[in-house]
């Protein structure tokens, strides 16, 4: 969503090797193993990703796994409720409806959260058509800071 609500170009990421790393000395058992610890220990799905690149030299889970983050998670019972994406914007928007509270004259915050709150609805509508969210879910800014809580 780079220009979405801005004139940014948004990021230039890198590129994926073509084929799996020769110098990847993990097999896939423990790259699973790897990846089903982390998160145990709270770590969100991207976060592991470039964990398992910065510090195990793993550039690609799927490479190594035939499997993405996600679907480990899946076959195993770990993965979320909420898509983390999802629940990173339901923060955000907590975050900056308290600030709202607050100082009632910050028109700008006020702007930046009528975007968010869209980004969060087109984010719903998405994941509602992929069947990750219930059919009747909608954005409420009570329930919001509930999934928040919750999920710290």
């Amino acid at each position: 969503m780079a220009r979405m609500h801005s004139r940014k170009r948004g990021k230039a990421g890198s590129t994926k090797p073509l084929k799996p790393a020769t110098w990847v000395s993990y097999d896939a058992k423990e790259v699973e193993r790897l990846v089903l610890k982390m998160r145990k220990d709270g770590i969100g799905f991207a976060m592991i990703g470039m964990t398992l690149r910065d510090q195990y030299g793993i550039p690609s889970i799927k490479a190594v796994t035939g499997k993405t983050v996600k679907q480990i998670l899946i076959e195993n019972e770990a993965s979320p409720e909420l898509p983390e994406d999802l629940v990173n914007l339901l923060r955000k928007a907590v975050n900056l409806t308290n600030h709202m509270g607050k100082s009632k004259k910050d028109y700008l915050s006020k702007h930046g959260l009528q975007n968010l709150e869209s980004k969060i609805r087109r984010l719903g509508k998405y994941y509602i058509k992929r069947k990750e969210l219930p059919e009747g879910w909608k954005y409420n800014a009570e329930r919001a800071k509930l999934i928040v809580q919750t999920t710290k």
